[in-house]
């Protein structure tokens, strides 16, 4: 796989204030992604996961440090262009599926392409494809809610890649799936990293998707103590359980 970074950061501290209160999320993150990687961030509850994904994601400022996308310092651009990046270069998959109720699964995948005015012929043909890609593609004249939770967050991975973005954010994407349903989620993402060669970065305490990481990152207080590579399991590995 090509060593090519795709996502950096540098210093990265976010500080959440209420009244005189300040509560530190990240206490200067300094991480790098290169393309076709699988990477889980794992700690305990409180430990900052979720804030960093925001960061990295665009979803929200950093106090201070920064982000940068395939080179681009994300502090540089304006909101307006800040949304057309995500848009364009980043998938993201959330633990409530997020599938918009009134769209068939075809029409939820293929919305990212209509948002980049992708003409309607050649959207639905991508989302189907990745569809049959997932085996799913039976789903695509369904709504979501006929659909189970482990079928949704299918539906929400083919909605994040069919785009082809540089990078794939998945905050905890198992926490509301069974095990089976947990099984089969990994071993599709898994199977589009190979395949495709899809960048995954994903927040997880899921002790099933943190063995199939190739490469572990633990935030602990904010700080990432732990860079490991390689495959799972990750025995010696103590992850308290939290969201």
């Amino acid at each position: 796989m090509s060593p090519e970074t795709v996502l950096r950061a540098e210093k990265l501290v976010k500080v959440y204030r209420s009244d005189s209160v300040e509560t530190p999320a990240l206490r200067g993150v300094d991480l790098e992604i290169s393309r076709g990687e699988f990477t889980a961030v794992a700690g305990p509850s409180g430990s900052g996961k979720s804030t960093l994904l925001h960061l990295l994601g665009g979803l929200d400022r950093p106090t201070s440090g920064e982000v940068f996308l395939e080179g681009r310092a994300l502090s540089s651009l304006s909101s307006e262009e800040l949304a057309r990046l995500r848009l364009e270069r980043i998938g993201f998959v959330f633990q409530s599926y997020n599938l918009i109720p009134v769209l068939t699964v075809l029409e939820n995948v293929a919305f990212v392409l209509e948002l980049r005015g992708v003409p309607k012929k050649e959207r639905e043909r991508r989302a189907r494809e990745i569809l049959s890609e997932l085996g799913i593609e039976k789903y695509a004249d369904q709504f979501p809610h006929r659909l189970s939770g482990g079928e949704q967050q299918r539906v929400a991975v083919a909605r994040a890649v069919v785009g082809a973005p540089a990078i794939v954010l998945a905050d905890e994407p198992t926490a509301n799936l069974d095990g089976e349903n947990s099984r089969a989620l990994i071993d599709l993402m898994r199977r589009l990293n190979d395949s495709r060669e899809t960048t995954f970065l994903f927040a997880t305490h899921d002790s099933r998707l943190l063995d199939r990481a190739k490469r572990l990152l633990i935030l602990e207080d904010g700080r990432i103590t732990a860079d490991r590579a390689g495959e799972g399991p990750w025995d010696s590995v103590q992850v308290t359980q939290g969201a």
